[in-house]
């Protein structure tokens, strides 16, 4: 048999969340094959089988574990069960057999004790949920005595430990998994709860997803650490709305034809060259001033807001900039980004416009220096050489970090990202 580990899928990945299993428990899985869903910090991933055989499945969908352990074995090959042979090595029972075996012919709880003599929490059988509940109550695991199977120590020993009442609703979705040897990460589909406000009647509580609790995170240590100031610019975009229905009409069938939020991301790009704090970090007290200009652009999914970065977009072109932006965006929707596609962004595009908001305020997108908010086209009249001229106006809003940009850093950033769009020329060469 070879385990199945929780796989570490970016550098700040602890723990992982089964989302769904793409192979059935007991079915052949070969290698390469997209074998589970999981859930991470940063996105939603499909992990790939490494090795050919019988899966038996150990944690089941929901079930939330540390990096390294156990979710899965694969049994003998395939080739090789069931085959009559004597080399066919036996494979073990299905986890849930077993689960069923032990409820059947239920044992006391018995006092925890580590399994080696150096006394270590390491050593405590416990779920990884209960070890960090127990990091969190400062609760010494080996005093415990443990309730879930074979003694392990569950997150209510824990918490019951430390005083916190365990509600029937979570004790209910535990039970599933404890049949396991698991145990249930918190419940997340909406329940009742008592209301806190009469008239406003009852309220339902939704746990946020693991990709929501970092993007609250992040939100609150932007606005809160880093103080914001805005500078907003009006953009004639004339004469990027003719350039672009020009290369709409020369475009092969498939081909891409770059958006005006490419043509903001390659403005962006250029200007950032010249503006380097802009394209830095304030970071323990110093600046850090990034070598490549790598653009995060803003894709909405699935109630979560999602950043994928366009790498050394200075150096690209237009038309590549607009393919790795539909391929990076396209992958987000999917759920098949990858973790290195989501980080090492010096700068982030946040547009809103395809919703018709004419302007909008960006958060900073830690720990960037700036990030540029894209409002939706309209047409205005003005005056131009004295006479009534019919124009398409684009707001600019550019929120920035004072503590490494000033006013007139950020205006003059923005004042050449705006002289760019109205030259568009300039960014098709």
């Amino acid at each position: 048999m070879h385990d199945i580990t929780m796989p570490r899928l970016s550098d700040s990945m602890e723990t992982g969340t089964i989302l769904k299993w793409l192979i059935e428990d007991g079915r052949p899985v070969a290698a390469g094959e997209d074998l589970v869903e999981i859930e991470t910090d940063k996105a939603t991933m499909t992990h790939q089988a490494e090795d050919e055989g019988v899966l038996e499945i150990v944690a089941p969908e929901g079930s939330e574990l540390a990096v390294g352990e156990v979710i899965a074995r694969v049994g003998a090959p395939v080739s090789r069960v069931g085959d009559g042979g004597e080399d066919a090595p036996p494979t073990s029972p299905p986890r849930r057999e077993a689960a069923a075996r032990a409820v059947a012919a239920p044992q006391p709880a018995a006092p925890v004790s580590p399994v080696s003599g150096n006394g270590t929490a390491t050593a405590v059988r416990a779920t990884p949920l209960a070890r960090r509940a127990a990091a969190v109550h400062e609760i010494a695991l080996d005093a415990l005595r443990g309730s879930g199977p074979g003694g392990r120590i569950t997150r209510a020993d824990v918490l019951t430990a430390a005083g916190v009442e365990v509600t029937p609703l979570r004790q209910a979705a535990a039970a599933p998994a404890a049949a396991a040897g698991l145990e249930a990460p918190p419940v997340r589909q909406a329940v009742a709860a008592p209301p806190r406000d009469p008239a406003r009647g009852d309220v339902e509580v939704h746990e946020p997803t693991r990709v929501q609790q970092l993007i609250a995170r992040r939100m609150v240590e932007s606005a809160s650490t880093v103080p914001h100031f805005q500078v907003q610019t009006e953009v004639v975009m004339d004469a990027a709305v003719a350039l672009r229905a020009q290369l709409k009409t020369q475009a092969a069938g498939d081909g891409v034809v770059p958006s005006l939020n490419d043509f903001v991301v390659k403005a962006c790009a250029l200007a950032l060259r010249d503006h380097p704090r802009a394209n830095g970090s304030y970071r323990d007290g110093a600046f850090e001033l990034h070598a490549r200009v790598n653009v995060g652009v803003a894709v909405a999914a699935d109630d979560a807001l999602i950043v994928p970065t366009v790498f050394d977009a200075d150096r690209k072109s237009l038309g590549q900039i607009a393919r790795d932006v539909r391929e990076l965006a396209g992958r987000v929707r999917s759920g098949a980004i990858r973790p290195d596609e989501l980080g090492g962004g010096t700068f982030t595009v946040s547009n809103l416009g395809m919703f018709g908001m004419t302007a909008i305020t960006p958060v900073i997108n830690v720990p960037q220096a700036g990030i540029l908010g894209v409002g939706a086209l309209r047409e205005v009249l003005a005056r131009v050489d004295g006479e009534i001229a019919d124009r398409t106006l684009m707001t600019l809003t550019l929120s920035c970090d004072h503590r490494i940009l000033y006013g007139a850093d950020a205006a003059r950033l923005l004042a050449d990202i705006r002289d760019l769009l109205e030259t568009p020329l300039r960014l098709a060469l």
